[in-house]
């Protein structure tokens, strides 16, 4: 399990990394800074997907956890939440030092 926790760590933070320079790139050529939320991303890459959890959520609780709950978690940036993450796996997949003790 705790092997686990370091790949996932490792492609979280790797992830991480990659959505940073994404972001780097934007902001050098824009001239500003520009930082792309999870959302943003979502959205780019599968709208459906994005359209169908919202219709989920909605569904199940109310549409007011979407749209005071989950959009503001959604709209941090990508490198900021995969680092997150990435550093939650890796503190759960540490290896936990020995302890030895000796009862007299």
């Amino acid at each position: 399990m705790l092997a686990f926790f370091r790949f996932l760590a490792g492609t979280f933070l790797l992830i991480a990394v990659i959505a940073a320079v994404y972001d780097g790139t934007r902001s050098l050529g824009t001239g500003g800074l520009a930082m792309t939320s999870l959302i943003e991303h979502w959205s780019r890459l599968s709208p459906a997907l994005l359209n169908a959890a919202q219709g989920a959520v909605a569904r199940v609780t109310h549409p007011l956890v979407w749209e005071m709950g989950l959009r503001k978690l959604l709209g941090v940036p990508a490198w900021a939440a995969f680092a997150f993450l990435g550093l939650l796996c890796a503190y759960a997949g540490r290896r936990r030092r020995r302890v030895n003790v000796y009862a007299n």
